[in-house]
């Protein structure tokens, strides 16, 4: 073959028609989840490099300032217009800029923010060999009551590396409800379960039950996670694409062109209802929806709590705000199938949740199923399909993970010789002991259960208009009749608190450092000041809550 041939063929094949254009990423308008994955990286190599000594303090320096950081990047965005008049699409299609992404972010970083602090928290264990402790274990790679452990415990070693998890978690959990394609979903999904799996196998007491949850919600989430990319594939066999605008046109009808490789399976309405299925069973299944909620009171109850009250709050919201998107803007055309498949999982939610939380003997525990029931509720606001049962859901999301936040921190405080004093049997004469600690968490559960005045009424009360108004009137009275049901045990924890005499070698309430008091003020503010002064929050979840398309 001659020079002058390669030649002609080189030149052929580097023909600049067929160039791969750069990508166009619109940097400003997803500053809030790189200030948030740099951070996380940041978080890496001060793990790497900083000596351990000076760690702690590093690690909580930098989440806190990435996380306000962020938090004030989305307020920016806002008020910029982003989440009304210039919502728009960006990073080459695969994320939405719009109300409800930028307000469902805006509570994840908050709803982060006061779980830092609940992870930062080291006075609630005595000191143990001239060393403060938290709730984590000292080494996690230590196998549990092994001389490798006792020796790293003596040493004084802490697991710093939870702040980086916790942002590579928030990080994913801000792409999640803002994803626009179903590949950027299943990657959102994937970055924020992961450190959620170590996270949940690091408690520093009890550490096999703690082994234990990881593992059940790892090999659980692994299989949700199967369904959901199944799905994704069946979804792009039906309409060619991961885009939602794409699918939600091939849904309706509005196509023009056919991929002639695709044109056997596009518009196969088998490949669509399978495939819808199972990327919403794998949604479902974050948000702990009953028949898809086995995990959630095994997995509340062996992770640290910290933890525990981080994945009650955030992973919901940022659950609920992409099931959101994927049926408000993706499925539409499709509202006569869904709707009634939605109708049933949220009766038996509701009702699952509520009815199996009153036989519970343990705090976590009841608390996990009080959270199933929530999701029951929710939903409810979901079915509406309306844009008033987007705002319903919005402001519901806000309010309910303030309250489970601060419910958890108060669970840190309750302790005895073996750590948290989780049995419910430890808690009677709790309000005797300590009045305010007794009265705070009173405060917490009577908005789970709804009462006037707290956060938790308003939310309700949203949500069960917004399904009635949508023609879901029997929902709202399967609703009221759960919340009956919940109130019970609800309340039940409150008489055992005030009203039973505590026990002579009955737990001690932990005095926290401010960290920890910080949390559970925002718990509390947040839930009278939406119970009591809701409008203004509950305009900005209306004018939120406009998905663009």
């Amino acid at each position: 073959m001659s020079a002058s041939a390669v030649h002609s063929l080189w030149t052929m094949a580097a023909d600049p028609v067929d160039k791969i254009g750069a990508p166009k990423i619109e940097y400003g308008q997803l500053s809030p989840t790189l200030i948030v994955i740099g951070a996380a990286v940041v978080g890496v190599l001060i793990e790497a490099f900083v000596p351990r000594k000076s760690r702690y303090y590093i690690q909580l320096f930098v989440s806190v300032v990435a996380l306000a950081a962020a938090f004030a990047a989305v307020v920016g965005l806002a008020a910029r217009g982003f989440g009304t008049t210039k919502a728009q699409i960006a990073a080459m299609g695969a994320i939405a800029v719009d109300g409800p992404a930028l307000f469902l972010q805006g509570t994840i970083l908050l709803a982060g923010l006061v779980a830092v602090f609940t992870f930062a928290e080291r006075r609630l264990d005595p000191v143990a060999h001239g060393n403060r402790v938290d709730s984590f274990v000292a080494q996690a790679g230590s196998v549990p009551g092994s001389e490798g452990e006792q020796a790293a415990t003596k040493a004084g070693f802490t697991t710093t590396e939870v702040f980086p998890l916790a942002l590579f978690a928030i990080g994913g959990m801000l792409v999640f409800p803002a994803a626009n394609d179903l590949l950027t979903l299943f990657i959102a999904l994937e970055v924020f379960s992961l450190p959620l799996y170590l996270l949940c196998a690091l408690a520093r007491r009890k550490r096999l039950m703690s082994q234990e949850a990881a593992v059940k919600y790892f090999l659980l989430g692994a299989f949700a996670s199967a369904f959901t990319l199944f799905g994704i594939a069946l979804l792009y066999g039906y309409a060619g694409s991961v885009s939602y605008a794409t699918i939600a046109n091939v849904v309706e009808g509005n196509v023009t062109t056919v991929d002639p490789a695709l044109a056997d399976t596009m518009g196969n309405d088998a490949l669509l209802l399978i495939g819808v299925a199972m990327v919403v069973m794998g949604l479902l299944f974050k948000v702990g929806a009953v028949p898809f909620h086995m995990w959630t009171p095994d997995v509340y109850q062996g992770a640290p709590t910290p933890v525990t009250g981080f994945m009650a709050a955030a992973t919901k919201v940022a659950a609920f705000g992409a099931l959101l998107r994927l049926l408000y803007v993706v499925l539409p055309g499709l509202r006569w199938d869904w709707r009634p498949v939605m109708w049933g999982i949220a009766i038996i939610t509701m009702l699952g949740g509520a009815i199996v939380a009153i036989t519970q003997t343990d705090i976590k525990r009841l608390l996990a199923y009080s959270s199933i029931a929530h999701a029951g509720f929710i939903l409810a606001g979901v079915i509406a399909t309306t844009p008033d049962g987007v705002s319903s859901v919005l402001f519901y999301l806000a309010a309910y993970s303030f309250v489970t936040i601060g419910a958890f921190a108060v669970v840190t405080l309750v302790r005895d010789a073996g750590g948290e004093a989780t049995h419910l049997s430890k808690w009677a004469g709790l309000g005797r002991r300590s009045p305010l600690v007794a009265a705070v968490f009173a405060v917490f559960l009577l908005a789970f259960a709804g009462i006037p005045l707290t956060s938790g009424f308003t939310g309700k009360f949203a949500v069960f208009k917004a399904a009635a108004e949508g023609g879901a009137g029997a929902l709202v009275v399967v609703g009221v009749l759960s919340s009956a049901i919940a109130a019970f045990f609800y309340i039940r924890v409150i008489v055992l608190m005030f009203f039973s005499e505590p026990k002579a070698d009955g737990p001690t309430v932990a005095v926290p450092s401010p960290l920890t008091m910080t949390a559970i003020g925002v718990g509390v503010a947040v839930t009278l000041v939406l119970g009591v002064a809701p409008q203004y929050f509950l305009d900005l979840a209306g004018q939120a809550g406009v998905f663009v398309r």
